[in-house]
Formats: structure tokens, sequence, C-alpha cells
């Protein structure tokens, strides 16, 4: 009784092409491999050393202004 015979499987695979149909169940599986295969491709991507660009984006920096004397105009206005 706990196994399952041959004429089990056969029902229940007739009830599954039944309810979804050969066209479903092949779309279905064609999405899996293609799951699989970016899956695959991802991790052999990880897998590789990063490539450094050829060309890489290059900012200027500010130079640090040199300080100054004491200014004595700091809180005067200008006329």
């Amino acid at each position: 009784m706990g196994s399952l015979s041959i004429w089990h499987w056969i029902v229940v695979i007739a009830v599954v092409l039944l309810l979804f149909g050969r066209g479903k169940i092949s779309d279905l599986m064609g999405d899996v491999a293609q799951g699989i295969k970016a899956f695959k491709k991802g991790m052999a991507d990880d897998d590789k050393p990063a490539e450094k660009p050829a060309d890489p984006n290059r900012t200027i920096d500010q130079a640090p202004q040199a300080p100054t004397a004491n200014r004595s105009d700091v809180g005067s206005k200008a006329v």
C-alpha cells in the first residue's frame, strides 16, 4: 500500500497532461532550461576576474587651497 505502482504513475501523468496540455508543459520546461542556462552563465561570469576598462573615467581632484593669512575683511561688508 505504501508504494505506488506503474498504474498509479500512468494515471497521475494522464491527469497532468489533461490539465495542462502538452504545449504548456513543453513551454514550462523550456523556461526552466533557459533559467538553468542563465544561472550557469552567471556562475561562470563570477569565476572570471573582472576586466579593467580600457579608459577609466578620471576625475579631477580639487587641490587643497593653501591656508591664507588672517583676513582682515572677515565679517565686514564691502562697499
